[in-house]
């Protein structure tokens, strides 16, 4: 029997249904999870972490990094033509897409994840739907935003979408940076430092806060308590949702010697019945849109699925091109730097545009 290890991220949504699955199948399969913090996404290089392990978790900004380095193997050398369209058609909003760069697919979408809002039920009557909305509610002071690490950025870029646009497009990142920087000089500076899961938290312990508007939805916090999730704000009610897709996939190591056992384990974790049943069971947060619309996992998890659908199935996505994380975490710099600097949007627009171009290969697909 082969052996296996896998790399996953240190939050329960992150390795419990890895493991439990791992356990269930060691008749047939040798696999072991072990486990780096949220950041460590950033701290190793993706060719790194593939040397080292069989199965990685990503995040589909790393794509573009892992075909240059040459460290996964394509989704296309494992499954066949007619399981990759399967699961391109049943997973959640752009889950499988995001994986797909350089004509190939370079990890199966096992969870899936985006900005949407958490507020208080408890101090809201219901969560605000407009982002004007939003901003006369911060004025108060009970409204956080999510700015710590790269979630500068994906916040920001997730309120250029809302307007309909990027940062790439003037117009629209003007309105979002007013926007932002209204909302950041309103929010609890003792939060600024906060990563989501930290924020969350925080707004399940503490009643100070009442809406984040944009953090990366977590199912573990929904059931049971105070903290509610919803869709993201929009510009107007039938406007552009805005909201950067988040989530992970589970990527195959270029050195991995694949046996047919461990293909079979990697099929059962994306079918229905592990999608609707067996991951969420065990607290993860499942991709496929038939496990989002279930009933009875809506009914066991605070109706957490069905209150953030629409945001999840409009996300966008991020830059995945080579050096795409770079810029992630220098644009995060830089637009911290303006708010706190109370700077007009166009120094901080001009600086993410030359960051942009300066870490973006030349013709290299975003």
């Amino acid at each position: 029997m082969s052996a296996y290890r896998g790399l996953t991220w240190d939050h329960p949504r992150g390795y419990k249904a890895l493991e439990a699955a791992a356990a269930n199948a060691r008749d047939s399969l040798s696999l072991t999870w072990d486990r780096h913090s949220l950041e460590g996404f950033e701290e190793r290089p993706i060719g790194e972490q593939c040397a080292l392990y069989d199965l990685v978790v990503l995040d589909h900004p790393h794509v573009g990094e892992a075909v240059v380095a040459d460290c996964l193997r394509p989704l296309e050398e494992l499954f066949s033509p007619e399981e990759i369209a399967a699961w391109r058609d049943q997973a959640m909003g752009r889950s499988m897409a995001s994986y797909h760069y350089a004509g190939q697919h370079w990890a199966l979408p096992q969870d899936a994840a985006t900005q949407v809002m958490a507020w208080r039920r408890d101090r809201l009557d219901a969560p605000p739907v407009l982002w004007d909305e939003v901003a006369r509610l911060s004025e108060t002071g009970v409204v956080a935003m999510s700015l710590s690490g790269p979630h500068a950025a994906l916040t920001f870029q997730s309120i250029c979408a809302a307007h309909g646009g990027t940062f790439r497009n003037r117009p629209e990142a003007r309105a979002a940076w007013d926007l932002l920087s209204r909302l950041a000089a309103n929010s609890p500076q003792a939060l600024r430092p906060l990563n989501p899961i930290s924020i969350l938290e925080h707004m399940s312990r503490h009643d100070d806060v009442a809406v984040c508007p944009l953090v990366y939805g977590y199912v573990n916090y929904a059931p049971g308590g105070a903290l509610g999730f919803a869709d993201a704000p929009r510009v107007t009610a039938d406007g552009p949702v805005g909201s950067i897709l988040g989530g992970t996939g589970i990527g195959v190591s270029r050195w991995c010697k694949v046996t047919p056992q461990l293909l079979d384990h990697l099929r059962w974790l994306m079918s229905d019945s592990a999608q609707r049943g067996f991951i969420p069971e065990h607290e993860g947060q499942p991709a496929l849109k038939s496990a989002w619309r279930d009933p009875a996992v809506n009914a066991r998890w605070g109706g957490f699925y069905a209150d953030t659908y629409a945001t999840l199935d409009g996300s966008s996505l991020r830059p995945r091109h080579n050096g795409a994380i770079a810029f992630q975490t220098a644009a995060s710099q830089r637009l911290r730097m303006g708010l706190d600097a109370a700077e007009p949007a166009d120094p901080v627009l001009d600086d993410l545009q030359a960051l942009f171009e300066r870490r973006r290969p030349a013709g290299a697909e975003i």
